[in-house]
């Protein structure tokens, strides 16, 4: 087991693991659901008008709709061990520019920008799309709620290490870290489940799923620190059949 999981058995005979990680997803899903709750309390109320009531309704189904996405993962990356996850070449491009048609409602109804930076030379990766799909989801959801000001939050496929390694990454402008603990946070970047400090809502359960994630790719995750926020990226490798396009 890694670090400091527990299993254990049920009534039913059934394993449980008993972990930091899933201490994390508790934290994680607190927030949603308590918003959920404080929505529909205030609907049932009835102390507002048809257009107050209806942001609330949206609010409560992109809410749901994360909360939602989180359980999926968390389940996933509980059986990453005993399923199969097929590799193949995956277009970056067209795999961002999914991400942000999903997630534009949810940033919209929050005042925020997601975009896509522009690439014109085709890019392939060995992935799973679902994982890897999975992973950029979880970094731009983290990259809604602490980025500030009026800068979008960009998603990025580039080229790396001589263009053996595909980059998929987002961009946030959050509150910068303090070096030493942007230091810490770089030698254990998804190791673990931890809070981010400067941004006190998360336990990084995000970032320890998009490890396991990328680990089943054969990947890996990193982030680069910024002045005004940070990058959170996942590394994968290139297909060579794009030598053949």
């Amino acid at each position: 087991m890694e670090g400091s999981e527990r299993q254990f058995k049920d009534e039913g005979g059934v394993s449980v693991i008993d972990t930091p990680f899933f201490v994390a997803a508790a934290h994680e899903l607190k927030s949603p659901l308590a918003l959920i709750r404080q929505l529909s309390l205030a609907l049932e109320a009835g102390d507002c008008s048809l257009d107050e009531a209806s942001t609330m309704i949206r609010r409560i189904s992109l809410t749901s709709e994360r909360a939602l996405r989180l359980t999926t993962d968390l389940t996933r990356s509980s059986r990453l061990k005993d399923s199969l996850f097929s590799l193949e070449p995956v277009n970056p491009m067209s795999l961002c520019e999914e991400v942000v048609d999903e997630l534009q409602p949810l940033y919209a109804a929050k005042g925020r920008r997601l975009v896509v930076a522009e690439r014109h030379r085709p890019l392939l990766a060995v992935a799973n799309k679902d994982l890897l799909r999975r992973i950029l989801i979880n970094f731009a959801d983290n990259a809604l709620h602490y980025s500030v000001g009026s800068e979008p939050v960009v998603v990025k496929a580039s080229a790396h290490s001589g263009g053996t390694k595909i980059r998929l990454a987002v961009r946030d402008h959050g509150p910068a870290l303090p070096s030493q603990l942007w230091r810490r946070l770089d030698t254990s970047l998804g190791v673990s489940s931890q809070p981010l400090h400067n941004r006190p809502q998360s336990s990084g359960l995000g970032l320890t799923i998009a490890r396991r994630f990328a680990e089943t790719m054969m990947g890996s995750v990193g982030a680069t620190r910024h002045q005004d926020g940070a990058t959170f990226y996942v590394d994968l490798t290139a297909s060579t059949q794009l030598r053949l396009l």
